[in-house]
């Protein structure tokens, strides 16, 4: 039987993670937007893209969450996008609002699935869904490392001129400012970065990550990412339903690990049928454990603006 994906938010990010999952042939998708005719619309059109593409799976688009029912796996990418000068903190009230919303009806028409989450502030909005579905902690999952990550290996890559095929990076933290590339975890074929790099352009190439979407917003000007972020998700997504158990940067809620409770932060975890089925404790240096309780202090300020509304 195949398996059923829903896409909350038809906009860029939503349909670009669309077409991916029909790509992938990972299952069934159903496309849900508030805009009237954007999703139906959106998914009649990847849907004949197939006969050219070559994948054969069931496209829909809808404006309500009844054709989504009995889903294993749902994104959600809905929310206001960012704009120049924004940063993901000012978004925060406006897309409590909307994943609070989005995932009750998540919860009410598929109750067994496991929640990815996109969007912004992203580890503020693991928290939104969490609360808001119900769920057990290991059916709610963020998408942030697995971009950070991306975007550091890529830096990298061009700083070296290798395959980024050959590149592994490790990013922590919350998806924000405040991100920790964790240098010396990360490496080139298994050397060192730090026996390739000169210092001064490792950090440059860390600081350039962690405003790594700051500057596509800077780029577009009227909108942020989409082709890296739902290819991210994807990568989530195919781990679950694939029960592929890749170990990946996540944004996990964590009860004791690393120091940290109660908070959604990127950490590695195992992807696999179940969500998250583990939680991986690096031990990190003093400077490490620094910065990721200073990210997750960033996270909390903005858990703790939630708890009051």
């Amino acid at each position: 039987m195949r398996k059923k994906i829903t896409v909350v938010g038809g906009g860029n990010v939503g349909a670009s993670c669309a077409v991916n999952l029909a790509y992938k042939e990972l299952g069934d998708v159903v496309l849900v937007d508030v805009v009237e005719g954007v999703p139906q619309g959106k998914a009649l059109d990847m849907l004949q893209m197939g006969p050219v593409e070559g994948y054969d799976v069931r496209i829909t688009g809808a404006n309500d969450y009844a054709p989504t029912a009995d889903s294993d796996v749902v994104v959600i990418t809905a929310g206001l996008a960012r704009k120049p000068g924004m940063s993901r903190d000012d978004l925060l009230l406006a897309n409590h609002a909307v994943v609070t919303s989005v995932s009750e009806q998540i919860a009410k028409y598929s109750p067994n699935c496991i929640i990815v989450l996109v969007t912004n502030p992203l580890d503020a909005m693991c928290w939104s869904a969490f609360k808001a579905s119900k769920f057990p902690k290991h059916r709610v999952i963020g998408m942030a490392g697995v971009l950070d990550s991306a975007r550091f290996r890529t830096f990298i890559a061009q700083e070296l001129d290798v395959s980024v095929e050959n590149v592994t990076a490790v990013v922590m933290g919350g998806h924000g400012d405040t991100m920790v590339p964790v240098v010396r975890l990360s490496g080139v074929s298994g050397i060192p970065l730090t026996e390739l790099i000169a210092p001064d352009k490792l950090a440059a190439i860390v600081d350039r990550t962690r405003n790594g979407g700051a500057e596509i917003v800077k780029y577009l000007k009227t909108g942020s990412a989409y082709y890296a972020p739902s290819a991210s998700a994807v990568e989530m997504v195919e781990s679950i339903v694939k029960d592929k158990k890749k170990v990946l940067p996540c944004a996990a809620y964590l009860e004791g690990e690393y120091g940290i409770n109660g908070l959604f932060v990127g950490v590695p975890v195992k992807l696999g049928a179940k969500g998250v089925e583990q939680i991986y404790q690096i031990k990190l240096t003093e400077e490490e454990k620094g910065m990721l309780a200073k990210s997750a202090a960033s996270v909390q300020e903005l858990v703790d603006i939630l708890k009051t509304k």
